[in-house]
Formats: C-alpha cells, sequence, structure tokens
C-alpha cells in the first residue's frame, strides 16, 4: 500500500501516555499523532523530549500532534518549536486566518508540513476541506489539510469526492464513520455507519496517497480499545480485499 495507518491519541483521551502507548501496541499500529493531553504543550523542552522518547522506544512512530490551536503569532512560534523538540513532521493545527502567512514562513523555516483540520458545522474557520485549500493553495506546499472525513460527511460533504479533489495538498486523514450523514451525527465503530469506507480507500489507492491514515475513534472514551480494534480490524479487511486483486 502506498499509505500507512496510524492512531490520532485523541481516541485515548481518558489514559495516560502510557497507557496511550500499550492500546497502539496491541493494535499493531506503529504511527501515533500525539494530543497534548498526553504530550503537553507547556511542558519543559526536557519533558518533551523523555515523552517523545517513551513513544519512540516503544517502536511507535510519533509522526504528528495535534490538534493545535494557534490564535496568536506566540502560539504559532510555540507550536512549531514544540514539534521540532518532539521530532513531529505533521503539525495537526487550527490556526487563525490571519496568522496563515506566518504559518507559511515557519513551514519553510522548519520542513514542518502543517495540516490544517476540518471541524464540520458549526466551525467557523474551517468547516470544510475546501475553506481551508482556498486560503493555502497558493502558499508552501507544506501547507495543507488534515482532512476528517466524519465531520466532512456530517456538513454534507462527500469525503471521498472531496479529499480526492484537494489530495495534493492532504498532509494527514483522520478517519472514522459516522451513524448518520447528519450534523447530529455520532462516531461509531467503522463498518457500522454510513460513511462509504470501501470506495474512500479504494480512491486513496487509485490516487497512490502515500501520507498516513489515522484512526480517531471519539466514541467510548473510557473504554475505546474494542471499538477502535473492530475499526482496524474491518479497514484491514477492506484494504486485504483491495489489493488483492
Amino acid at each position: 500500500m502506498p499509505f500507512e495507518l496510524g492512531i490520532a491519541s485523541y481516541t485515548f483521551r481518558e489514559f495516560t501516555l502510557e497507557e496511550t502507548i500499550a492500546m497502539t501496541q496491541r493494535t499493531g499500529i506503529k504511527k501515533l499523532c500525539v494530543k497534548s493531553m498526553h504530550m503537553p504543550l507547556d511542558a519543559t523542552p526536557e519533558e518533551l523530549r523523555q515523552r517523545a522518547g517513551k513513544v519512540r522506544n516503544a517502536g511507535i512512530d510519533l509522526y504528528g500532534g495535534g490538534v493545535i490551536y494557534m490564535k496568536t503569532p506566540e502560539e504559532v512560534e510555540h507550536a512549531f518549536t514544540y514539534a521540532g523538540i518532539t521530532g513531529m513532521r505533521v503539525i495537526v493545527g487550527v490556526p487563525e486566518h490571519g496568522l496563515l502567512e506566518l504559518c507559511n514562513k515557519k513551514v519553510k523555516q522548519t520542513g514542518i508540513k502543517l495540516a490544517i483540520h476540518n471541524h464540520g458545522p458549526g466551525d467557523k474557520h474551517y468547516p470544510t476541506p475546501e475553506s481551508a485549500y482556498e486560503l493555502v493553495k497558493d502558499m508552501d506546499p507544506r501547507m495543507g489539510l488534515c482532512v476528517d472525513i466524519g465531520h466532512t460527511l456530517r456538513i454534507g460533504k462527500d469525503p471521498v469526492e472531496d479529499t480526492a479533489k484537494y489530495l495534493d495538498r492532504v498532509h494527514d486523514i483522520h478517519l472514522k464513520d459516522e451513524d448518520k450523514a447528519e450534523e447530529s451525527g455520532k462516531t461509531c465503530e467503522i463498518g457500522r455507519g454510513v460513511m462509504d469506507i470501501p470506495g474512500f480507500l479504494q480512491m486513496l489507492l487509485d490516487k497512490k496517497y502515500s501520507n498516513v491514515v489515522s484512526f480517531e475513534f471519539e466514541k467510548d472514551g473510557k473504554d475505546p480499545l474494542a471499538g477502535l480494534a473492530e475499526s482496524i480490524g474491518y479497514v484491514r479487511g477492506v484494504l486485504r480485499m483491495l489489493t488483492s486483486s
């Protein structure tokens, strides 16, 4: 396959970093995008290096961090410093529109990609992948998107079409299923909802998408492992079927 599977650590938001590492290992997934409860934004550089070391010593690639909100120039500077200290290659972020030029400058300085996350209905900054793409399309190509296909579906867009349309700027994907294609839709085990997961994965294969596809399982925050494992098993089964011919 041209891409690898990962996990967004928000899935394990009720657990410690050590528990998150252990559960990630149990799934057999080797890539992790960490949220701030597992690697605090206000931690000292030494604390960040220690935490990043725990992830990598467990055989897991700490490829990214987020979602990180950036409302001031200082927060932009801090986000890129944070990513640099921990060795992250991608920031999944939500910068204020007025800070995009500064983000573009930091991307060029550091080589760290910025993947803007869409949050669907109610998000005034980046409700859809298109809303982010239109703002960064003329910037450095490392200024791109983290397409959350659940939020894309909930706002009435087609996740397959939208992701394919902007794929040249998609640096990360949050993979999930929804129980209905409406604003009130909720995350469910992949394969039990209304998302066209086989069609989405086939598109990624056809287009030779080569970045990470991360599971973000938001259901059952206090006991996510069973639903996450079911979701991973479903996706692996579909991928095996799609790549066996």
